[in-house]
């Protein structure tokens, strides 16, 4: 995965801190964790465009969470900025080669595709076990001031937002 989606799960989380309904631009965000605010602008348009967040232009704009964190898993904000394809794709080099042969209607599916297939269905099941309340909650617990300290951040600069 890339940077993007641990970039845009603190981003949840952050708009989350910021206030209900509050709108948060782009540059703000990206200047908490200091974090280019163009390329984390395009994973919130990403999170936006998957109904994760919405987006208000405009001198008083910004991005809000579209829904609660408690709807939103992370498997929805891997699945917005990464997309769905499958990660492992068998393109079937056991038929190719030397050691190849052509594969017969009822052969069965490769062991290898078979066992990354299952380890992929794991890791996705595990990622929408995942709601982003409970992450909230655990960061809060490891940092009881972290809301507080970004409500003030953001009231402290750009005319309170």
């Amino acid at each position: 995965m890339g940077e993007g989606v641990e970039w845009a799960l603190h981003s949840c989380v952050n708009l989350a801190w910021a206030g209900p309904g509050r709108a948060v631009p782009a540059a703000r965000l990206a200047a908490w964790h200091d974090l280019p605010a163009a390329y984390l602008n395009k994973q919130l348009q990403a999170l936006a465009r998957a109904g994760i967040v919405t987006s208000t232009p405009g001198p008083r704009g910004g991005f809000r969470l579209a829904r609660p964190l408690a709807e939103i898993t992370l498997m929805d904000v891997v699945a917005a900025v990464e997309g769905t394809e499958e990660a492992f794709r068998c393109t079937e080099i056991r038929q190719q080669g030397p050691g190849g042969a052509p594969a017969a209607d009822d052969a069965p599916a490769c062991a290898i595709a078979h066992a990354m297939n299952r380890a992929e269905l794991a890791w996705r099941q595990a990622l929408a076990a995942e709601d982003l309340d409970g992450i909230r909650r655990r960061a809060e617990l490891q940092a009881p001031d972290a809301a507080s300290r970004l409500r003030a951040w953001l009231a402290a600069g750009a005319g309170g937002r």
